[in-house]
Order: structure tokens, then sequence, then C-alpha cells
């Protein structure tokens, strides 16, 4: 039986709270929180430093047995302070969750590594491993060169590789370059659909990324591909956003055709 996490961007317009009752609802284990934003300005979930949110959602915890996966976001990029994620690693830490999805803005291959290898040390005591998501708009654009970004830093106990089948399908990253990944750093992975190629701008490739993927079997991508190499027991976070296609609904009715539809590809399991 795969099990399934509820991604921040699939029920973005929902407070933590909220989303674990939408996840414990749905039969979904886990969720997926965006409780830093992922840039400035951006929107992000209230937690950190909110006393009364927290003691609700560990309480929804307890009574659902829902979750904490994944916690977005760390960017490492030219400046980069660990000081400024220490509050993110202790939410980590309370809330029992296993991974922090870690973004690569650092053209600088070396000094990216090394910020790299320095945050999985902070990182490890929490007991959090640092997942970095290539993405083709980002420093780390491939799956080969996030393999090549953790090999530099000394391939930490608690690096990890996140793949996204989005970012799949629009990267040079072919199925033999997921089945290279060493088991050890594949902790999740992400699912959604969308027209897969190349030839998309930065502009393009981020408005997809952040308002409009399609259910899994709506696009081109060779999701089934993909998730039939990577390890069959590995969890799965839903994360399908369409803003046109989830506000008119709501996260929950949203959610529910995502998590079926995910089902449905990877054969009702």
């Amino acid at each position: 039986m795969r099990t399934y996490s509820l991604a921040y961007l699939t029920a973005n317009a929902s407070t933590v709270p909220q989303a674990v009752r939408i996840a414990a609802d749905l039969g979904y284990a886990y969720v997926g929180l965006r409780v830093q934003p992922n840039g400035p300005g951006a929107p992000f979930q209230t937690l950190i430093g909110d006393a009364a949110v927290l003691r609700e959602t560990q309480a929804l915890m307890r009574d659902t047995g829902v979750g904490v996966y994944d916690l977005e976001i760390i960017r490492i990029g030219e400046q980069f302070n660990l000081a400024d994620h220490a509050a993110l690693m202790d939410i980590g830490q309370i809330l029992g969750a296993k991974a922090v999805l870690i973004a690569a803005d650092d053209t600088n291959e070396s000094r990216l590594a090394d910020n790299y290898a320095r945050l999985c040390d902070a990182m490890r005591p929490y007991g959090l491993t640092a997942d970095l998501e290539f993405m083709p708009w980002t420093a780390v654009k491939d799956a080969k060169s996030a393999l090549r970004v953790i090999d530099l830093a000394g391939r930490p106990s608690n690096a990890g590789i996140l793949v996204d089948a989005l970012h799949f399908g629009r990267s040079h990253t072919t199925l033999q370059d997921i089945a290279a990944i060493p088991r050890e750093l594949l902790h999740y992975a992400q699912m959604c659909d969308a027209q897969s190629g190349f030839n998309f701008t930065t502009e393009e490739l981020i408005h997809t990324a952040r308002q409009e993927r399609l259910l899994p079997g709506e696009g081109n991508i060779d999701v089934t591909g993909l998730f039939q190499t990577l390890p069959q027991e590995l969890p799965v976070s839903v994360e399908i956003v369409n803003l046109e296609r989830s506000k008119p609904i709501g996260d929950k009715a949203w959610s529910e055709l995502c998590l079926n539809a995910t089902k449905k590809v990877l054969g009702g399991a």
C-alpha cells in the first residue's frame, strides 16, 4: 500500500489545521506544510510563532493520526544564513516532520555544495532530511545536477533528492537518471501532470509549477513510467495546484479529485 501526503500547493487556501482535517477526511496519511514563503511576499501557512495554531495542529494530529511529512521551504542562495531557518527546524522537530524541501539558487556549485553540507549538518539533530529538489529554472536543473551537488557535499547521511513529476517532465532528466539515484537519497516524490518539453520560458515554467498543474493522466508527462522507476514504497506527495479549477470547488473537493486521479494512475493502491 502506498502512502499519500497532501502537499501545501494542492490545498493552498487552507490553514495548517484545515489541511490536517482535509487530509484525515480523505485518507491522506500526511500533510506537507509551507511554513516559510518561497520568495519575498509570497504566501505561506501561519504556524511558526503562533502558539494557538500549533496547539490546534498538534491536537488534530493526535485525534486523526495524520502526520507532517515535509516542510517548505529553504532556499540556498549566494548569501545563505543557517540561522534564518532555525525556527523551521524547531517546528519540524516539534511536529515530527521527516523532510524539508530545499531549493538551490546559487549557481556557484562549489559554494552551493558547501552550504548544503552545512545545512544537512544543522538539520540532522532535528531528525530532518534535506531533500534537494531539481527544477529547470533553478541552479539545480535536473537529477544529475542534484546528485552531483550532493556528492560534492560529501553525501551527508540525511541528504536527499526530491523528484517532482513536473520537473522530471520539463528537464533533461531521463528514467535512467531516476533509476541511478541511490535508494538512500529518495525519501518521497511529488505527483502531478502537465505538458512535457524543453521549450518553456522561465516565466511559463514557474507559472505552471505554482498555478496550473494538471491531474495525473491529463498531460503527457510519463508519470506511470516515473513512479514505476521510483521505489514502489516511496511516499507520494500529491502536489497539484490549479488555481482556476480549485477555487470554485474549494480545497477539500479539489484534494479529493487529486488523490483519486493519483491512485488511478498508480493502480488504485
